[in-house]
């Protein structure tokens, strides 16, 4: 018998890369997104009979409730994401990313899975040189990644959760997104061939899109083994500082210009390096490399309207 998914946010940049690879796996799976972007990024998906789409908000809760019976497996994804669209609206930031999330955990039955996508935000500034495990002291520095936090500790207080520290994402979606790091700077290197870095030597991790539905399934098929506990998912390979970042993309476009700042600040003040040996001691792996990511960036950037492109 499939087992039956419900994912918030499901027609976002996550989701629409988690939806369609879920239903080839053959898991039954219904999206629960009200289309804040006006995206259509899961229509491919109407034509397989186990796909299902309620156009709703997570705010909705009545709504929500409904959509919640009978599902094995719950995904929380719909959220407001990153620091300058969480400051943009505030109330709505801690309405969807923690209060929707606290609110499925509350209505859920003890038989239902959770598993949640949090933040490796949630460090905030890290020591130089030492790695931040699952045990590291969270310290959130933006709203973002306190509603986040906040929402991951409510249901680390639970039973049937697993919740994933996610890296920095970057990739091509459906649902693109150019306001991420990665993909920010490599589509400045393709289209302007410059930048100004501010605090070049701030480090974070990064993970690939299509890496993260992997963790999710892996979650899904190791869950008796892994619940109940949080873990950290991005590159091990990939703990860079934005000018070793900056230098993996020239190697690509030769030509791109980097020059930095000594005057400004970065408004995201994340300065932190990540272990992610927790989940890698399962067996899980990422299938994408930095360098690979920033060859399909290339690809993706001669296709795509920048304009349409980010969450702010």
């Amino acid at each position: 018998m499939k087992e039956k998914i419900l994912i918030t946010g499901g027609a976002g940049y996550l989701g629409s890369i988690m939806v369609p690879t879920m239903l080839e796996k053959g898991y039954e799976v219904t999206v629960f997104d009200n289309l804040m972007f006006q995206q259509n990024t899961l229509l491919e998906c109407c034509t397989h009979p186990n796909f299902h789409f309620i156009n709703a908000d997570v705010r909705n809760t009545q709504r929500l409730k409904e959509a919640m019976k009978g599902k094995d497996v719950i995904i929380p994804l719909a959220a407001l994401v990153g620091a300058p669209l969480s400051n943009k609206d505030e109330n709505s930031t801690i309405a969807i990313n923690r209060d929707a999330v606290i609110a499925i955990n509350k209505m859920r039955s003890k038989e239902q899975r959770i598993l949640f996508p949090t933040t490796n935000s949630g460090y905030g500034i890290g020591q130089e040189d030492i790695f931040c495990t699952e045990e590291t002291p969270l310290n959130p520095i933006s709203l973002y990644g306190t509603t986040k936090t906040e929402a991951e500790q409510d249901l680390l207080q639970s039973e049937n959760v697993i919740t994933f520290r996610l890296a920095t994402v970057f990739g091509c979606s459906p649902r693109m997104r150019l306001d991420l790091l990665v993909n920010d700077f490599t589509y400045r290197a393709f289209s302007q061939k410059y930048i100004v870095l501010f605090e070049a030597h701030f480090k974070r991790n990064y993970i690939h899109v299509r890496d993260v539905t992997k963790a999710f399934l892996f979650g899904l098929e190791h869950f008796d083994q892994m619940k109940n506990q949080t873990y950290n998912v991005g590159l091990s390979t990939a703990n860079l500082s934005k000018m070793e970042l900056c230098l993996e993309i020239k190697k690509q476009i030769p030509d791109f210009f980097i020059t930095e700042s000594e005057i400004n600040k970065d408004p995201d003040q994340r300065n932190y390096i990540v272990s992610n040996d927790k989940i890698e001691a399962f067996g899980y792996r990422p299938d994408h490399d930095i360098q690979s990511g920033i060859t399909e960036l290339i690809k993706g950037f001669s296709i795509l309207t920048p304009n349409k492109y980010s969450n702010i």
